[in-house]
């Protein structure tokens, strides 16, 4: 009697996970509070049982698609216009119905703990909170996630933006989306997606970077970290045991409490070229968007002239991966940190930065310079705020086609005049220095390559730059420095990007 029960509960069961596998199933990113991109073809997509047909539902429309020998189906929804709100079903051999929907403008916040940063750690933010009462913003945080191989799904819901739900989102991807929101009057969606402290290449998909020799280090690095970690392990351990010895004794006056060992890479996928591809990109390229904006760059700044082929290489890689070759990229250029020198230098941010500078030459990317809004003592600058409305300018003009300024200078052009140099700009209509006195931050040399600070008088939109040091210049920096101190703006106080007119390697350390 007690086998019949068992088999019977058995094939109960069997049922139960029969049906539970045909049920239509659908990836987090596809839940109430969701924003569908508006103007183009939106896609909804899930699983089901192979074969299974399904049909989409929202706001008078409807799409269709059959589940592949994987489970996975795709499907878009047409016509969908800004504004246009209620509730999407997906039906197969069962219905699900998603609740408050939107449709609007939907962009990717992505990079490092810059994007990262908290409303409720910056500027004003308690003003900031409460004042966040914005129901047709939604906001999505994706859950941090390394990855090996490409995931399809990922953890995380949309919330509809309040005083409640802003204090622990994004501040950039807010404060961005906060303003298309009041300059565009739909509803905005926005995806948070970053993790502090890691490099381009985590956000890379590894067969780009496998198959490019450029990239060969990154890859024979992580290889190389996998072969030894059972042997770095076996030393952290020993390491670690130590500390927690150590540590059971206070220092003595004047002496430095030991520092925890760091844990070797190469056990787990974080650190795996691809990693945070994999696991926190790749489960979002089926969602339709209109553009990413990204904020990254302090942890590739040792490796300046990779991350000039880089960044773009990771670009095109997501575009790919969207199959939108002309997806928006806007992005931040570091912000200005760390050490002033007194004459002038030449620094591994100030090179990434015009890693950064270059990758605008990739069709349709923008650049928010903040070279005057970071804060010399903190990688992680509180003003937010204007960081979020710069990457808007952009946006605004560029792929809203708003008429606005959406730029500070950008050098155009050189030539060498007596012993002067004359700079031309875009987008440097009246220029200016922003403290209303003398234009500061720019360098003058020589073919000695010895850099004197100059002068710098505006005519017009150009600049001429000269030093009673060098009669025979060559080639001009402006704001080359980690934290430099330098004021040229234009007519929207929009600042000019740090740059160089020479192509000389850096010198080696002393």
């Amino acid at each position: 009697m007690k086998f019949l029960r068992l088999s019977h509960l058995f094939l109960a069961s069997a049922c139960l996970t029969g049906t539970a596998l045909a049920d239509v199933k659908l990836p987090s990113i596809i839940s109430d509070n969701m924003v569908l991109q508006q103007d183009t073809p939106a896609s909804v997509f899930g699983w089901a049982e192979p074969g299974e047909k399904i049909t989409v539902k929202f706001a008078g429309k409807s799409a269709a698609a059959t589940a592949g020998p994987d489970g996975k189906w795709v499907t878009k929804l047409e016509g969908l216009t800004a504004g246009t709100t209620g509730e999407l079903t997906v039906s197969g051999k069962n219905t699900l119905t998603i609740k408050n929907v939107v449709v609007g403008e939907v962009w990717v916040a992505s990079g490092q703990s810059n994007m990262e940063f908290t409303v409720n750690r910056g500027k004003d933010a308690a003003e900031e909170t409460k004042a966040a009462d914005f129901p047709m913003i939604r906001m999505y945080t994706v859950k941090k996630n390394p990855q090996t191989e490409p995931a399809d799904n990922t953890e995380g819901k949309w919330e509809v933006c309040s005083p409640q739900t802003v204090p622990t989102f994004s501040a950039v991807g807010y404060f961005f989306a906060r303003r298309l929101y009041q300059t565009l009057k739909q509803p905005i969606g926005i995806i948070h997606t970053s993790w502090g402290g890691t490099p381009a290449e985590y956000w890379t998909p590894k067969p780009i970077l496998a198959r490019d020799p450029a990239f060969k280090p990154i890859t024979d690095s992580w290889d190389q970290a996998v072969v030894n970690y059972p042997k770095a392990k076996a030393k952290y351990d020993e390491e670690l045991a130590a500390f927690k010895e150590a540590s059971k004794t206070p220092p003595a006056p004047g002496a430095t409490a030991p520092k925890p060992p760091r844990a070797p890479r190469g056990g787990d996928a974080f650190g795996s070229p691809g990693c945070l591809f994999n696991g926190m990109i790749a489960p979002l390229i089926d969602y339709t968007v209109r553009g990413v904006i990204w904020y990254q760059g302090e942890a590739n700044a040792r490796a300046a002239e990779l991350y000039k082929k880089l960044f773009p290489t990771m670009i095109h890689s997501w575009r790919a991966a969207w199959q939108n070759a002309d997806m928006p990229f806007l992005y931040v250029q570091l912000a200005n940190y760390m050490q002033r020198h007194p004459e002038p230098t030449d620094t591994d941010w100030a090179r990434l930065r015009e890693a950064q500078l270059q990758t605008l030459e990739v069709p349709h990317t923008g650049m928010a310079v903040t070279i005057d809004i970071g804060e010399s003592k903190d990688i992680h600058p509180k003003n937010k705020q204007e960081v979020g409305r710069r990457l808007a300018l952009w946006a605004e003009a560029t792929v809203y086609y708003r008429d606005q300024e959406y730029s500070g200078p950008l050098p155009s052009g050189f030539q060498t005049e007596d012993n002067k140099i004359r700079l031309t700009f875009r987008n440097g209509d009246d220029l200016k220095a922003s403290d209303g006195g003398k234009i500061k931050g720019f360098a003058i040399a020589g073919e000695d390559r010895k850099f004197y600070w100059a002068d710098a008088e505006i005519q017009g939109d150009h600049v001429v730059i000269s030093s009673p040091q060098v009669s025979n210049p060559v080639a001009v920096r402006y704001g080359w420095d980690d934290d430099p101190d330098c004021n040229l703006i234009n007519k929207t106080g929009l600042p000019a990007t740090p740059f160089r007119t020479d192509e000389w390697p850096m010198a080696p350390a002393k």
